[in-house]
């Protein structure tokens, strides 16, 4: 681990101390945070290769003297999914409060386009932009992804359906039943 990961992760502990003693966590902002950790994993879970493996378990050698390693999907392999979580929350600064203009409901929204992805028209006048926010967020996904590890692994890892609620509603009571997303059926 790199001395400046080390900070981050120093900085995190002392923010959650804080965060801790003063009694404030908004379910508004973890709730959002873990939804858009799982879009985030989601998203780069899907632009592996789907025929890419990875050998896994044990390399014994039988009686018979064969050896058979066993391959699964790199794409959801706890190899690539630690891998992922490296890096996944610094796309928190691409995600800022978003205030739907009928509704006035109010939720974390990516702003920015992924790589070669394109973004439907997005209101940008609907955005509330603040750099203090955006430290927020990262530091609200390293919590989660390091109180959650084992379950974010073992959800994508076994493809589990509606990971977003599973996570985030199930597992951590981050967020609502009520906050919810409606589920597309294919």
């Amino acid at each position: 681990m790199g001395s400046r990961r080390r900070w981050g992760v120093a900085l995190a502990a002392l923010l959650a101390l804080c965060v801790q003693v003063r009694g404030e966590k908004d379910p508004q902002v973890y709730c959002g945070v873990c939804r858009a950790l799982v879009d985030e994993i989601d998203w780069a879970v899907k632009k592996v290769d789907p025929k890419k493996t990875i050998q896994v378990g044990s390399f014994r050698i039988s009686a018979d003297g064969s050896q058979k390693p066993n391959e699964i999907p790199y794409a959801r392999s706890e190899t690539h999914l630690l891998e992922l979580f490296e890096n996944v929350c610094s796309n928190m600064d691409d995600y800022a409060l978003y205030v739907d203009p009928e509704t006035q409901k109010k939720t974390y929204m990516r702003f920015a386009p992924r790589d070669s992805e394109k973004m439907s028209s997005v209101d940008f006048n609907n955005f509330k932009f603040d750099p203090e926010n955006s430290k927020s967020l990262k530091f609200v996904c390293e919590s989660i992804m390091e109180e959650y590890e084992d379950e974010i692994i073992s959800l994508f890892a076994h493809e589990a359906d509606h990971v977003a609620d599973q996570l985030c509603i199930e597992k951590s009571e981050m967020c609502e039943p009520s906050m919810q997303t409606p589920h597309s059926e294919l």
